[in-house]
């Protein structure tokens, strides 16, 4: 198991439920495949209002903190939201290694 970690990057707005539940099915697919996922967007709405945009903003800077720590980088899925776009482009910045992933079982 890798203990570096690897930063998920899904949508989250829009039909919530359902992209939580895909979140979580790409961290599983992940830690099937030996990394350490991390997906900041299925705890820092548990603990700040996305609604509010001071708290999303922070939610959004608390994440990209964590992308700083992290060894890869995965984009799950076919939608970019704004939020997503910022993640990759955080990434690209700190030359973190992407993988695009548009399926996951």
């Amino acid at each position: 198991m890798s203990k570096e970690l690897t930063y998920i990057i899904s949508p989250y707005a829009g039909d919530i439920e359902a992209n939580v539940a895909f979140a979580i099915r790409c961290c599983r697919k992940a830690i099937q495949q030996g990394h350490t996922p991390i997906a900041v967007h299925l705890l820092y709405p548990q603990i700040l209002n996305d609604q509010n945009p001071v708290e999303r903003e922070k939610g959004l800077e608390l994440g990209l903190n964590i992308l700083r720590h992290c060894a890869a980088a995965w984009v799950c899925g076919t939608r970019i939201s704004h939020g997503m776009a910022g993640e990759i482009q955080a990434a690209q910045q700190l030359n973190i290694p992407i993988q695009y992933l548009e399926e996951i079982e």
